[in-house]
């Protein structure tokens, strides 16, 4: 990647896609920001109106975009269970006809592609830690399939683009990832146990809290995403983004009780369909060939994440 390239990230105005624009101006490019508003919102790219290479423009990605980019990163799609659930047929149609008008887009102007894809596509996965090339484990009509499915059916599309019309693409399969900018209501364990525990209510834990995830730094996050997008053009991926470090839901929502001084209590509700059991990153490939691995401890991250929401609860109390 060069300076004074043109980027295009749909789902600009969300929680990583507002940190990717932060990241891509600081580096030089100009940067087109395309959102519906449907989970990200202005006030996430508000700092960034002013900056002449900066622009911002409300469009649905299940409809054709007509842009001259060099680059995309291809972001939107809610991504919360409450948010992908609220209408699921919207969810699958904005992976998969976002994904099909963003590769044509990438096709006609011969851009190179990035697509964020999940670790949902491991769904509750029967290999721990999970490999890239672990096919997954996913119930294609549950609840959170238009999810879990979509984003399949995405890579789907992003290989067979490269196949059949050698289109340079990246894609990177992202796991647990927490920071400054989360949506308040998304029902993410870390914004939920945070709000909770500011708000001084019970921390509400699904299960009896010995399910696992790991849990990454929205800044290294970042990094990952962007170190892929400019790796060489036979890294195609898919290449797991995420830290390795697993904690248990009860060990989460104690350390977020010691850092944010709550009088809180932790109480358990039934645990929902479809909810994996354990998920954690292989990023071997990440280490060998991006040179990338999470810098930031959970406390550091949790710290500024706490800071943010104090001030959300402030604002809104």
């Amino acid at each position: 990647m060069f300076a004074d390239r043109s980027v295009l990230v749909t789902g600009g105005a969300g929680f990583l896609g507002s940190h990717l624009c932060d990241r891509l101006l600081e580096r030089g490019h100009e940067v087109l920001c395309v959102d519906n508003f449907y989970t990200g919102t202005r006030n996430n790219v508000h700092h960034l109106l002013e900056n002449p290479r900066f622009e911002l423009i409300r469009h649905d990605v299940c409809f054709p975009l007509y842009v001259e980019i060099d680059e995309i990163y291809n972001l939107a799609c809610p991504a919360s269970p409450v948010h992908y659930q609220h209408d699921p047929v919207q969810t699958t149609k904005t992976s998969v006809h976002g994904a099909i008008n963003m590769l044509g887009l990438a096709k006609r102007v011969k851009a190179r592609i990035l697509q964020a894809s999940t670790s949902e596509v491991y769904g509750d996965p029967e290999v721990h830690p999970q490999t890239e090339d672990y096919w997954g484990h996913v119930n294609p009509i549950g609840l959170r399939a238009c999810y879990d499915e979509g984003k399949r059916c995405a890579e789907t599309l992003f290989f067979d683009y490269h196949r059949q019309h050698k289109l340079g693409i990246k894609v990177a399969r992202i796991f647990n990832t927490y920071g400054p900018r989360m949506h308040p209501n998304d029902g993410r364990v870390v914004s939920n146990f945070v709000l909770q525990a500011l708000r001084n209510r019970d921390i509400t834990i699904y299960g009896d809290g010995s399910q696992t995830r790991s849990f990454c730094y929205v800044d290294d996050l970042i990094d990952g995403v962007i170190a892929l997008m400019e790796s060489g053009p036979e890294i195609t991926g898919p290449i797991n983004l995420g830290s390795p470090n697993e904690i248990t839901m009860r060990q989460l929502a104690q350390t977020i009780l010691d850092l944010s001084g709550s009088s809180s209590k932790i109480v358990h509700h039934p645990l929902p369909n479809d909810d994996p059991r354990q998920r954690r990153p292989d990023i071997a490939k990440a280490r060998t060939i991006l040179g990338w691995e999470p810098r930031t401890k959970l406390t550091d991250g949790l710290k500024a994440t706490i800071a943010y929401f104090e001030e959300y609860v402030r604002n809104n109390s």
